[in-house]
């Protein structure tokens, strides 16, 4: 993989959780869900994958995209509902583990 390409991901990386982190502590939610959950990595990963290696390869990427895709969602959930409750750290670790649990059953039953 191309340095340059790294350098890439690294600047999109931090200037989309940069931007996501000031619209939050501004307390424009939304505005950061956005901007948090704009496709600009997915962008930039589908075209690096295709170059790389091919139209295959793309499809199968976006496979995995949907299929972790119901994990994550709970993992909002998880946030959403245990981070008042519990505070941001408990919830980061039961959201966390809940993400990876799931993420490992869709994959065994993706298979």
């Amino acid at each position: 993989m191309s340095i340059k390409l790294l350098a890439l991901y690294f600047v999109v990386g931090g200037l989309a959780v940069s931007i996501t982190t000031y619209f939050g502590s501004q307390g424009k939610g939304i505005l950061a869900a956005f901007v948090g959950m704009f496709p600009a990595a997915t962008v930039i990963t589908f075209c690096a994958i295709y170059f790389h290696s091919g139209m295959p390869s793309v499809t199968s990427y976006a496979r995995g995209l949907l299929i972790l895709l119901p994990p994550w969602i709970i993992y909002a959930l998880v946030m959403y509902f245990l981070a008042p409750r519990l505070g941001l750290a408990p919830a980061l670790v039961i959201g966390v583990a809940v993400y990876a649990g799931l993420s490992v059953l869709a994959l065994r039953v993706a298979a």
